[in-house]
């Protein structure tokens, strides 16, 4: 288990995206002992395209249990299937994970929490220490907290822990979604994975600050000993060695700060501008591309008829969701009049 000092979280699970070679998995393995993180590895990795790198599978089982032997830390990987579920069992790995793909259905998550009931019940799962339930790809904390149900349901009276890992979708935070889970389901812990949720490598440490923020029960990051010759998810694995640096210098860790309702707000709030921020820009690279099209076709770029129409329609619509007509003309005119420079 991590180190649970008062100024860290109490669970850190770390190391590469993907098992890709045994002195790979064990030379992370060595480099993270300063941290005593649970060491995770992706065996089978369910990829988009059939002509990525697929994961090492059954094979990788027995390089994550000389990681147990050599070094004394525990190791994780992902499960999709029952048939990986009852292999990673037999091998006595003390974690596993349901990734966001998986999680996407809950027929999938459910024939694994079946699988898992039987295993438990017949002892094949004795070594189990826990269960993590990724959140799905798209934005569903209600998906995401009955996948939580159905899996604990499976190990009801094991006293197995399952903990949930926000991973965001699509790059996107999704903060509200992780705060549903926090508020409906207290007593689960709640992880932040930052590899994921933002895909880049240097986000990694202002996300575990966040994580910390907000009160989150853990971490869970990628880490490679040459992150840019990883055969999957390059861009967002870091070092052993910059795992230590982020890990020894988070700031303070509070279980319940007094104002821990307003971060979460704060932190929605935020994710709300930059997709605002996101779409004017958007906007603004499809004026340029309007203002093209009429220069070729000859046409004046100022259209006061169709601005018009516009605002008419967003005055129209808007005050019914209870913004002023003052507002939305200020913001119209101000969106108008970058869009014609841009033109």
């Amino acid at each position: 288990m991590a180190n649970s000092s008062h100024n860290r979280p109490p669970i850190l699970i770390a190391g590469p995206c993907a098992a890709e070679s045994e002195e790979q998995v064990l030379q992370t393995a060595h480099a993270l002992a300063l941290c005593r993180p649970i060491v995770r590895a992706g065996l089978w990795k369910p990829r988009s395209r059939p002509d990525s790198f697929q994961g090492v599978g059954e094979k990788g089982l027995a390089w994550l249990q000389r990681v147990e032997r050599e070094t004394g830390l525990l190791t994780a990987t992902e499960v999709t299937t029952p048939e990986q579920l009852r292999l990673t069992l037999q091998a006595g790995i003390s974690y596993i994970w349901i990734g966001a793909r998986t999680a996407a259905n809950p027929i999938d998550v459910q024939a694994l929490a079946n699988a898992l009931q039987e295993d438990v019940m017949s002892g094949a799962g004795i070594g189990l220490k826990g269960v993590m339930v990724k959140n799905p790809m798209h934005e569903d904390a209600p998906l995401w907290m009955g996948n939580i149900r159905r899996i604990q349901e499976a190990l009801n009276g094991s006293q197995i822990p399952v903990w949930a890992v926000h991973r965001g979708c699509n790059h996107h935070p999704c903060w509200g979604m992780a705060y549903a889970v926090r508020e409906s389901m207290p007593d689960v812990p709640l992880l932040l994975d930052p590899s994921h949720l933002s895909g880049d490598a240097k986000q990694i440490a202002p996300l575990c600050e966040k994580a910390m923020e907000l009160a989150y029960n853990g971490l869970m990051i990628e880490v490679h000993p040459a992150p840019n010759k990883a055969l999957s998810d390059a861009a967002q694995q870091i070092t052993p060695e910059q795992l230590h640096t982020i890990w020894t210098s988070l700031p303070s860790f509070a279980d319940h700060p007094s104002d821990l309702p307003l971060r979460w707000l704060r932190a929605m709030m935020d994710e709300v501008d930059d997709a605002l921020w996101e779409t004017i820009n958007k906007r603004m690279t499809i004026s340029r591309r309007i203002g093209e099209w009429k220069r070729q076709a000859g046409i004046p770029i100022r259209q006061p008829a169709r601005f018009e129409d516009i605002l008419n329609h967003r005055i129209q619509k808007e005050t019914q969701n209870g913004l002023t007509q003052d507002m939305i003309i200020t913001i119209c005119q101000a969106l108008h009049e970058e869009s014609i420079r841009k033109q």
